[in-house]
């Protein structure tokens, strides 16, 4: 017969090439005679390799095996005048670029017919769906401009109607464009060279040309395939091989099939052959899996056929298995288990089949534990290359007016040297980063960045002038260069785009003089963002071109960008902020196989992973489908951005469940091809929860019934006792870190006790591994500096005016407040919500200091943010110092004492007061008992009063609270009692076995625990709860 099929259960191409070897009665000369057209390249390599398989390393010429798209213009062309065939006389194909650009330019101006401004980078994806309509409509033998009024009915609402009015691109302006630059869409000028080979193998068959022409491996429906696979068939040697073919479904279930079966295309397919099943041959083979292919045949009939499922037969599903993780990761991991132990039969092939790049991506490198390097055949996105990441972040950076963030991800870049050794440029980038880019970011723009730069370098000691300017030395030969040099050599790098950061955005472009000094030509913002970037990747020692445009990759990237400079050409100028997104939306469907530093001998022959269209007509002996989940696999069903379901219906174009008829024939081919099957999906995908694949639902439902069922692989299991440890686990112990007495802090503040007595390990890390905590980058106000702006507006308050009072006094105050708000780099709207808050804080004050002084009258002095000392000679350790800063100090003419804090945010309680877990203003006393502040008289000896003064501006804008003790113990004796535990304190950490422990209270933590990430805090403190439990 003319057409035959290879059942499912049987290796699809390794049964082509059989076959074939056998109608050339094995002959090495009749082998190499003829033409097998198959639907892609993928499965051509394929099928070559399972030629070569066959011949054993006999040496033989092959038939030509050609994908359906790639048939040889060359020989149509030699074939003119053969049985009355014409010369065959096309324009040649527009460029993807080039067309993709000139609709971009098409849609803005038709945008801005309908009143619409979009960007660049928003432009060129609708001219992507624009031209994805196009080549489905030719595919489809559509006429756009004759069918597309019919679409749009009157009944319709008004948006549709402005859609048919701007499609008028593809139906009017687009054809134009063609006819006048003498080119032809590229689907277009396919299709003409299909009908031009059907019609040239439709001549040679009139004049009985024995020549073998198989077409294998189709499964849905074009008009122009349809005429090459009926050409193929009137050849005298022509045979259609089908994949897969159900030749045990009822007659009038196959024919009445819906979009959405996987059998779906092969029935369209005959009906458009005019063939039906009883005309197909079916070419048996050795191997099992008969029983498997017939079980999902029956799980996956139409809702009308399910009364099927009521006959009592056997449900042989042998060798199949479930894996259920609970998120894509578990997934992933016990994925890459399975393939690792499958390899471990010798010749034996495992692949992972999934659309999902996420879940191909984790498997490949959980695969890496192993050293085991997947042949991953959908590659790698262009966009997500070193490079091309590159190039979209100098262009973020622009945009973001080289803001701290934006510039750092730029120098941090591995491809990043400024002419240095890339090690020298990321250790300056890292001063850079802690001198000047950490913290409040500098005013917007890179000259704000220089002038930052210079201002550090002025406003530095000669210890961190040093270090800033120090360089390399031989034996730091990796080190910081002089930032000063760092800077003049960034400053040469970013030269072609330095002009660009005061540019706006192309909303704000209206007039012809904002184009003409906001916009460029994008050929020329393109070269001047390349010319940046070869220019910050070049080294010492390695030019840019062999660091950005080498290998794989490169050479596909410099491709695209210089296809994208040539054709953007014919768009309007742009601003510099369009870069990002056109870069993203041109370099993002490229797909690289192989990545920079990539060895393709590296990667292992029997360890595959296979997108859906990369897997068609291939399997292997165990195949895992990964991701399948509703959304995923199968895909959402999407009617496009263009038109409704009956819309494309009236216009003849595929319905959209036709992509979910092949995602579900890829399934079953897979599921019934391979000697293992494992069926894998997760119960979560980011986050969130998912529905598994329809047919999982259906397979379970239908298994129910026959009661039977799919055994789970026993992978999670492998995972669960992979990561087990031998014997009980002991949870991690807190730090219990004991330097040396010599290395231990011998000065601390009166603020770092409380931090000594709840988190001893801060101490430890600050004073003795000298970690400083990092300002953020970029870093936004909060509430330290709403305390600094309070206390410095009261500190002047009392240095202008002391112990007297000033007429209008809310007024000056307030001045004040305002004054001390100015003095900081706030954003608008904190500083417009901060200011009444002040205000309020303002007057409450100035009614507080009244009130005090008409109740005790007025102090002899009052001092403000005075420093103070007291050392302790007699320590073990040596001497310790205890400095401190006190808010406000008030002096009674009587000797008596009164201390006062300031709090923004919460008050410590009395109890904490007098435990000593708060001894702030306790220790501050007991200094004025010791004579630590010079500016308190030596008389003033009695402490009368420990005060802190709450001030949050809210509804209650301040608050007094006095410290009150037992009628027993006077605040004096506090102090002392306070002073005796810190002495204690010293004498315990001056010896060698006292531990600094982190949080060894619990209940007692510090607000801010900065180290507690260092000292592992999660870790351990969960352990020691669940201990307590």
């Amino acid at each position: 017969m003319k057409i035959t099929t290879i059942p499912a259960h049987l290796p699809f191409l390794d049964q082509l090439a059989l076959r074939w070897i056998e109608a050339a009665n094995h002959d090495v000369e009749a082998i190499g005679e003829g033409i097998i057209v198959l639907p892609g390249r993928r499965a051509a390599r394929a099928l070559t390799e399972a030629f070569v398989r066959y011949m054993d390393g006999q040496s033989v010429l092959l038939p030509r095996i050609v994908p359906i798209g790639a048939l040889d213009e060359a020989e149509l062309g030699l074939s003119a005048g053969i049985g009355g065939m014409k010369a065959l006389d096309l324009p040649p194909a527009v460029s993807g670029m080039t067309r993709l650009a000139v609709l971009t330019r098409l849609v803005l101006q038709a945008d801005k017919a309908f009143g619409t401004r979009p960007t660049l980078d928003q432009a060129w994806p609708l001219a992507k769906a624009l031209a994805d309509l196009m080549d489905e409509a030719e595919w489809a033998g559509v006429n756009l401009a004759e069918r597309l009024p019919e679409a749009v009915q009157e009944n319709f609402a008004e948006h549709w109607q402005i859609i048919l009015r701007f499609l008028e691109i593809v139906t009017q302006a687009w054809p134009e464009w063609l006819k006048e630059n003498g080119v032809m869409n590229p689907v277009a000028r396919q299709v003409a060279l299909l009908d031009a080979q059907a019609d040239l193998w439709r001549n040679l068959a009139k004049q009985g040309d024995m020549t073998p022409i198989w077409a294998a491996g189709f499964t849905h429906v074009m008009p122009p395939t349809i005429s090459v696979l009926k050409a193929v068939l009137e050849c005298p040697c022509g045979k259609v091989i089908l994949p897969g073919l159900d030749m045990i479904m009822a007659e009038e279930t196959f024919l009445s099939l819906p979009d959405s079966h996987p059998q779906a295309g092969l029935s369209s397919l005959l009906k458009n052959l005019q063939i039906t099943r009883d005309n197909v041959q079916v070419w048996e083979g050795e191997g099992e899996g008969s029983e498997r292919a017939a079980t999902l045949s029956r799980i996956l009939l139409p809702a009308e056929a399910l009364d099927d499922w009521s006959r009592p037969e056997g449900a042989e599903l042998e060798n199949v298995y479930r894996l259920d993780a609970a998120d894509q990761q578990e997934e992933a991991v016990a994925i890459s288990m399975i393939m690792r132990d499958a390899i471990q039969q010798p010749a034996h092939r495992v692949a992972l089949i999934t659309p999902d790049r996420g879940l191909a991506s984790r498997v490949a490198t959980e695969l890496a534990r192993w050293g085991i390097l997947a042949d991953d055949s959908a590659g790698s996105s262009l966009v997500d290359t070193p490079a091309a990441v590159l190039l979209r972040l100098v262009a973020q950076m622009v945009d973001n007016r080289f803001s701290p963030v934006s510039l750092l991800s730029v120098l941090k870049h591995p491809l990043v040297a400024c002419g240095f050794s890339s090690g020298s440029c990321r250790a300056t980038a890292r001063l850079l980063e802690r001198a000047v880019l950490r913290g409040p970011a500098p005013p917007p723009g890179f000259a704000a960045l220089c002038q930052a730069v210079e201002n550090a370098l002025e406003t530095s000691n000669e210890r961190v002038k040093a270090k800033l300017e120090g360089g390399i030395t031989a034996d730091r030969p990796f080190g910081p260069v002089p930032l000063s040099a760092f800077m003049q050599r960034l400053t040469f790098c970013l030269e072609p785009i330095l002009g660009w950061e005061h540019d706006v955005t192309g909303a704000n472009v209206q007039t012809p003089q904002d184009i003409e000094q906001h916009c460029a030509p994008m050929p020329d913002l393109l070269a001047a963002l390349i010319a940046t970037v070869e220019r910050l990747a070049c080294t010492d020692e390695e030019s840019a071109v062999e660091r950005l445009w080498q290998g794989e990759e490169g050479n596909m990237l410099a491709s695209q960008l210089t296809e994208l400079m040539l054709a953007s050409e014919v768009l309007p100028p742009q601003p510099p902020v369009v870069l990002d997104g056109l870069l993203t939306a041109v370099l993002a469907p490229e797909r690289v196989a192989m990545r920079r530093g990539g060895d393709p001998k590296a990667l292992h022959p029997r360890v595959l992973i296979w997108g859906l269209f990369e897997s068609r007509l291939q399997t292997a002996e165990t195949v895992i489908l990964g991701g399948l989940s509703e959304g995923v696999w199968p895909p959402v069903v999407d009617a496009g951005p263009w038109m409704s379901r009956p819309m494309r219906h009236r216009m003849g174009l595929p319905s959209p469940e036709q992509a979910v008829g092949q995602a579900a024939h890829d399934f079953f081919a897979s599921a019934a091809a391979a000697e293992t099957v494992i069926l894998s999906s997760a119960r979560r995908r980011e986050g969130a929860p998912v529905v598994p694949a329809r047919w999982l639902t259906r397979m379970d439902a239908f298994l129910e019934g026959q009661k039977g069922h799919i055994p789970n692989h026993p992978a999670l299991i492998w995972l669960q006792k992979l990561d087990q440890p031998n014997g009980p686990v002991t949870p991690v112990s807190p730090p219990q870190p004991m330097p040396p007495v010599a290395l231990r802090p011998r000065r601390l503040s009166v603020t770092e006790i409380e931090t000594w007595v709840r988190d001893p390990y801060a101490i430890y890390a600050k004073h003795i591994l000298k970690l400083e905590v990092l300002p953020e980058l970029e870093e936004a106000a909060d509430a330290s500096d709403y305390g600094m702006i309070v206390h410095k507006a009261l500190e002047r308050w009392i240095k202008a005016y002391g112990v007297t009072w000033p007429d209008n006094s809310e007024n000056k105050l307030c001045k004040l407040f305002q004054e001390s708000l100015q003095e900081h780099v706030l954003r608008p709207a904190l500083r417009a919500w901060w200011r009444p808050r002040l205000m309020r804080i303002a007057r409450w004050v100035a009614q507080a200091e009244e009130k005090r002084r008409s109740k005790y009258g007025v102090p002899q002095a009052i001092l403000t943010e005075v420093r103070g000392r007291v050392s302790i000679t007699d320590a073990p350790g040596g001497k310790f110092d205890l400095v401190g800063r006190a808010d406000r100090i008030e002096l009674s003419v009587d000797g008596h004492v009164i201390v006062q804090d300031y709090k923004t945010g919460t008050l410590p309680t009395a109890k904490d007061v007098m435990a000593g877990w708060s001894p702030q203003l306790p220790l501050e006393a007991a200094m004025i008992l010791r004579g630590g502040f010079r500016e308190v008289p030596e008389h003033s000896k009695e402490i009368s009063n420990l005060i802190y003064w709450r001030l949050t501006g809210g509804a209650e804008p301040g608050e007094e609270v006095a410290v009150h003790t037992r009628e027993e113990l006077s605040l004096t004796d506090l102090a002392e009692q306070t002073w005796e535990n810190l002495l204690l304190r010293i004498a315990a950490y001056d010896q060698p076995d006292q531990p600094y422990l982190s949080h060894p209270h619990p209940g007692r933590e510090p607000r801010f625990a900065d180290y507690a990430h260092l000292a592992r805090v999660s870790e351990w403190n969960a352990a020691r709860k669940e201990g307590e439990e």
